[in-house]
């Protein structure tokens, strides 16, 4: 069963297994790097529910929490 997201730890990675957002979320995580299959490491995560600090191959992004929850992984 998929997790999302916002379960990984700092330092873990996981595939990206299904992204179930709204279509203007899905394209623009889409023109991020966020597709199916590509591997995600979660770096570090923002001090008192701030955003997610991920890499998705050599690219670093920062995204919301609530964006990180409709991307699904597979570990």
């Amino acid at each position: 069963m998929p997790h999302t997201l916002i379960s990984l730890l700092p330092g873990q990675d996981a595939s990206i297994a299904a992204i179930q957002a709204g279509e203007a979320l899905h394209h623009r995580l889409a023109a991020m790097g966020f597709r199916i299959g590509r591997r995600v490491q979660l770096m570090r995560r923002g001090a008192m529910n701030g955003p997610l600090h991920v890499r998705i191959g050599s690219t670093d992004i920062i995204i919301r929490r609530s964006d990180a929850r409709c991307v699904k992984i597979s570990r």
